[in-house]
């Protein structure tokens, strides 16, 4: 396995890890703002970077049943968010295959 090198974004607004500033998603890649996480607001992102993935876990959330992935920073591996393998319910399909970053663990970078 592998040097994992760090991806850097290029663009007005660069959302980064709360602890470490490591990019992780361009404002323009998100899809809705209209979610909540453990630590309150939360966004749908189309694409993320510089995450790894941990291993699938059936959830209950509060739009249905989800496998979904937590995903830790790759610098400082701390949560930031998760991913959706996978939903139950046909009206939350769109969530599949997308990334959940936590507006408190995120930064602005410069």
């Amino acid at each position: 396995m592998g040097l994992k090198y760090n991806t850097y974004l290029d663009g007005n607004k660069i959302y980064g890890c709360k602890n470490c500033k490591a990019h992780l998603a361009n404002h323009l890649d998100i899809i809705s703002r209209n979610f909540r996480g453990q630590h309150g607001k939360a966004y749908l992102f189309n694409n993320v970077v510089n995450v790894d993935a941990l291993d699938p876990d059936e959830r209950h959330m509060t739009t249905g049943r989800h496998i979904v992935r937590d995903i830790k920073c790759r610098e400082c591996k701390d949560i930031v968010g998760w991913k959706y393998d996978k939903a139950f319910e046909n009206a939350e399909k769109y969530k599949e295959g997308k990334f959940i970053l936590e507006a408190e663990l995120l930064c602005n970078v410069v």
